[in-house]
């Protein structure tokens, strides 16, 4: 409370603390006590490593055995989902591929064989044209032509085995370097 005294002079007297004041002092001093507390706490766990929030990362070591085991498992332990259907998709290819060519090197490879033996039994070669086609007046050009397509799906079928091959060998270079690259701080 306030008193006017003489001579224009203030004198003010204390009285007992009104309960909004002390409400809004306390809510002050659990904030501190709060704020100091997180701040302590945080101290405590960068001092403490066995208490710090862990972050997976994967072992390269692992990634590449499971990718050299299971095609595809070093994708899965590094956690790379979405690489799966692409590694799958190269494998699946590439045995399409050889089953395919596999296929027509051995039509063509018999087709040669009938047309160079004397057996008129052997015809399968007349398989690849329609009915009447005059086999006779072309067997030189027939021969040439059934060697190299039998040479060029026999080459096919043999790239794609390699194919194959570097497909695998690349899902697990993959796996290796994602899994060594997990770390990398890109700031």
């Amino acid at each position: 409370e306030r008193e006017i005294m003489s001579n224009d002079t203030v004198a003010v007297a204390y009285s007992a603390p009104d309960s909004t004041t002390v409400e809004s002092i306390n809510r002050r001093l659990d904030s501190l006590s709060a704020a100091d507390s997180i701040a302590s706490a945080i101290r405590h766990i960068e001092e403490d490593p066995a208490k710090r929030i862990r972050t997976w990362r994967p072992d390269p070591k692992k990634a590449t055995w499971l990718a050299l085991i299971i095609p595809g498992g070093g994708q899965i332990y590094n956690r790379k989902y979405w690489k799966l259907p692409i590694v799958y998709g190269g494998f699946v290819g590439c045995l399409y591929a050889y089953n395919w060519n596999g296929q027509m090197y051995k039509d063509y490879r018999q087709a040669y064989l009938d047309i160079m033996d004397s057996n008129p039994n052997t015809d399968s070669y007349k398989d690849f044209f329609r009915p009447g086609y005059n086999f006779d007046a072309n067997k030189e050009y027939l021969t040439k032509v059934f060697k190299k397509r039998k040479d060029r799906y026999r080459r096919w079928r043999d790239m794609s085995i390699f194919a194959f091959i570097g497909v695998y060998a690349v899902s697990v270079i993959d796996a290796y370097v994602d899994a060594q690259l997990s770390s990398f701080d890109i700031t």
